[in-house]
């Protein structure tokens, strides 16, 4: 299962997997990362990008289907991702099972930072 840690407040979100997703501050272009709690901790499965720039060029292995380039990341399982919001861009979302929701309607809208991470079941 997955959680969500912002300060004092633990929002477990009752899934073991879900789409992070966000706007690039400076291409205003959608990114998403599918992310999984394995056993080694959080396991990034996927991630998507519609366009490119500002340092954010797919990189060569990725594909292009449907509008989006599409890739694998190959990074080894991570204990927490520590998630910022900074106020100059729309808010993170969280998507399980296709329904997206902003962060601030999980974690309340002036926590900073947030940190994601694999935790038990309540």
């Amino acid at each position: 299962m997955i959680c969500l840690l912002a300060g004092s407040k633990t929002v477990p979100l009752l899934a073991g997997a879900l789409t992070l997703a966000w706007t690039h501050s400076v291409e205003k272009i959608l990114w998403e990362e599918d992310w999984r709690s394995g056993p080694a901790g959080l396991e990034l499965v996927e991630a998507r990008v519609r366009g490119s720039g500002a340092g954010m060029d797919p990189p060569p292995e990725a594909r292009f289907e449907d509008g989006v380039w599409k890739w694998r990341p190959r990074v080894p399982p991570v204990g927490e991702v520590v998630l910022r919001r900074s106020g100059a861009t729309a808010d993170w979302r969280v998507c399980i099972d296709g329904l997206c929701r902003p962060m601030g309607d999980l974690v309340p809208p002036q926590a900073d930072p947030i940190m994601m991470k694999s935790c038990a079941p309540p």
